[in-house]
């Protein structure tokens, strides 16, 4: 195919990349933008097809079937709630293909010497990130699963150790420049990355899985950029380094919505990590307890009533109740809005596309600088599943989570709290909320409870 067509196909896809990323901004074209996306690395593989030698169309036509195969699967089974899950394995994928590819055309070349300064310095990046971005998406999985535990694992000499795996890595990859032994400099750079991407995510609670998530995905795309560098394809070029930006965006935002650092993500061991913390019986403490009875005469002869989501809500699978619940006090004349924190969760926008799953109008979502005015002049808030980010000891100046943004749910007129106990969240601390006067606390499980409360509502 002429060169100029390529490059056409090669610009297109680099303008539908644009323009996909700008929409996935806003709910209300986060759809239309993937498909702009999808469509752009279409056009993208198939200009590469076009414009490269192919050794075996069989294979890349078997790669292409098994791929969109586990991918049609992934899509129809995961549950919502596993979806970071998942977003953390495709990170970790993506790294690791990346990897793959430089090292496949450092060996292709004959290591540094044959493949020139240039090419063995992107290989070398591309092999670090990609497999730094390998093996701690998986032990950020682990995290999110279980298999791992959630709290921060640390250990003597961290920081030491870490230090001497980067000067290792910096050696490593000084050396390939001109080993003639490249195949095991190779090998010793991948296993070195390797155990530095579980070093460093090992010491992040569970809680910051979020942000680690956002920060690996923004690795996977500097992995596909130095992979393009390689390979001498501008597209994998800018593809990457779009996704590495805005993972690195994304990342400075969520840090920003828990007010803290990067670095105090990466190395403060913020709180147990499991989001379960030490249990407290109900009790021991003077909580006001309601019945789903008293909650849905609140809700029915309201005027205004938010709902706070969180990852109980998720966990749960209480999204299309709560979707119920919204119809029928909509039907009565109650206006209704969802505040949505922009850590609640456990992954950007979670709580978005849980709400998106069942059908819940854009327009309802009300992010947490808007919603914040409007709590003191709404009736009723219901609290499904959250805890840290509605929690007022963030205006206390001693607290761990100081500074940190919150849902200022403690000046509405009343609040209904739902959650099965009053067990701590990420952050392992109590919450004040809960024992307010205004506070209603609701204790079952998010779905039956939303379920009942439509039922409750719609007979009054």
């Amino acid at each position: 195919m002429p060169a100029f067509l390529i490059d056409l196909i090669y610009v297109a896809s680099a303008i539908l990349f644009v323009f996909g990323l700008k929409r996935l901004g806003s709910p209300v074209t986060a759809r239309r933008g993937n498909a702009l996306a999808a469509s752009a690395m279409l056009l993208a593989i198939l200009g590469t097809l076009l414009d490269r030698a192919i050794v075996s169309w069989e294979i890349i036509a078997t790669g292409l079937l098994v791929g969109t195969l586990i991918g049609v699967l992934l899509a129809r089974t995961v549950k919502m709630t596993d979806m970071p899950q998942l977003v953390g394995v495709f990170n970790g994928f993506g790294g690791g293909a990346s990897a793959l590819v430089a090292a496949g055309e450092l060996i292709g070349a004959g290591g540094g010497v044959g493949a020139g300064a240039g090419t063995a310095i992107t290989g070398a990046a591309g092999i670090l990130v990609g497999c730094v971005t390998l093996s701690g998406s998986f032990i950020a999985f682990g995290k999110l699963q279980g298999f791992v535990p959630g709290r921060p694992l640390t250990y003597p000499l961290q920081r030491t150790l870490n230090l001497a795996l980067f000067l290792g890595l910096a050696g490593v990859s000084w050396y390939i420049l001109s080993a003639t032994d490249y195949l095991t400099a190779l090998g010793v750079l991948a296993a070195l990355a390797l155990l530095l991407g579980v070093l460093l995510v090992l010491p992040i609670g569970g809680a910051d899985m979020p942000v680690v998530v956002s920060l690996l995905n923004s690795y996977s795309g500097l992995a596909a950029a130095a992979a393009g560098f390689v390979l001498g394809n501008p597209l994998l070029v800018l593809a990457g380094a779009l996704v590495g930006a805005a993972g690195l965006i994304l990342t400075r935002l969520m840090c920003k919505a828990m007010n803290r650092s990067l670095a105090n993500v990466a190395f403060g061991a913020f709180g147990s990590g499991d989001g379960g913390g030490v249990s407290v019986d109900e009790g021991e403490k003077s909580v006001r307890r309601t019945t789903t009875d008293e909650a849905a005469l609140l809700l029915a002869y309201a005027s205004s009533v938010v709902i706070v989501p969180g990852y109980g809500l998720a966990v749960a699978q209480a999204q299309h109740e709560a979707k119920k619940l919204v119809d029928i006090l909509q039907g009565r004349g109650v206006t209704v809005k969802f505040a949505i924190h922009p850590v609640a969760g456990r992954m950007p926008g979670h709580m978005n596309v849980l709400l998106a799953e069942a059908d819940v109008p854009y327009d309802l979502l009300v992010d947490l600088d808007d919603i914040n005015t409007e709590f003191s002049r709404t009736d009723v808030v219901v609290v499904v599943g959250a805890n840290d980010v509605v929690n007022p000891l963030a205006r206390d100046p001693s607290s761990v989570i100081a500074g940190m943004p919150i849902l200022d749910v403690d000046k509405a007129q009343s609040v209904i709290v739902i959650k099965r106990s009053l067990s701590y969240g990420f952050a392992a601390i109590d919450n004040p909320l809960f024992y307010l006067d205004r506070t209603m606390m609701l204790f079952a499980d998010a779905r039956d409870a939303l379920g009942s409360l439509s039922r409750e509502v719609r007979e009054i």
